[in-house]
């Protein structure tokens, strides 16, 4: 039996090794991103930042953008107009389109509480980002696209602070509408028990008294109800029947 004890695997660098970096950056880094931040050093810069982070997401996927002192940034971007945190901030604001399109459908206290739940996170996360290009556009002022892709994460930011907010007063709004019609349902049935409790005190004197004395008054009809049974008794269960749903409504209503 082979009791030698496993090696280690090495994590896998978090920078690539073609990247020429400095030593520092490599030096700084720990095999995880961490929180947003910026790394600066001799002319570098190197972004660490987070993709969307999702509600059901413990941890947060990394994303790291280097620039070089040409100006060069790596990994290339999807547009050539742009910095590839372009591409990311547009991840964002996909995102936040779909929660707008949720929003709109929102009905339910369940449902508003998913969307602030996704929303949470969002806004620290483009917040943290929207800080992350602000550093960068101060270490390299004379960077036009970082000043425009910094402007667009303040825009993204903005926006999901509104949705935030908004989200916010639709939950409340469902939470207040939702008591409301709890407080006028309960003052309804509170209204009717005591329809029911004045009839049954008018009522319940004369049933006493039939029940303890066993009244049966002559009423002129036995001999029509002898020779026509059960016409009669039809006759008085319909009756019955027909009072039953008078004071039914009569009990019930608004």
């Amino acid at each position: 039996m082979n009791d030698k004890p496993a090696t280690p695997v090495a994590a896998e660098p978090l920078l690539p090794k073609a990247w020429t970096v400095p030593q520092s950056f490599r030096d700084r880094l720990g095999n995880d991103i961490g929180r947003q931040r910026l790394m600066k050093a001799d002319g570098h810069l190197l972004l660490l930042l987070h993709s969307p982070p999702r509600p059901d997401e413990d941890a947060r996927a990394g994303r790291i953008y280097w620039r070089s002192p040409e100006g060069l940034w790596k990994p290339n971007s999807l547009k050539h107009s742009e910095p590839p945190v372009g591409d990311l901030i547009g991840e964002y604001e996909a995102l936040a389109n779909q929660i707008d399109r949720q929003q709109d459908d929102t009905d339910t206290a369940r449902e508003g509480l998913a969307l602030l739940s996704a929303l949470n996170p969002l806004v620290r996360a483009a917040h943290h980002l929207h800080g992350v290009l602000q550093a960068a556009r101060e270490a390299a002022p004379n960077d036009r696209q970082l000043i425009l892709i910094r402007d667009r994460a303040y825009t993204l930011t903005r926006r999901l602070e509104l949705l935030q907010q908004d989200a916010k007063n639709t939950l409340d709004y469902i939470i207040a509408r939702r008591a409301e019609q709890q407080a006028a349902s309960s003052d309804r049935q509170a209204k009717s028990a005591h329809r029911l409790n004045v009839l049954a005190a008018f009522f319940f004197p004369l049933a006493t008294l039939t029940a303890v004395f066993g009244m049966e008054l002559k009423h002129g009809l036995e001999e029509y109800d002898a020779a026509s049974a059960p016409v009669p008794m039809l006759i008085i269960l319909g009756v019955g029947l027909l009072l039953g749903v008078i004071f039914a409504g009569f009990i019930t209503r608004k």
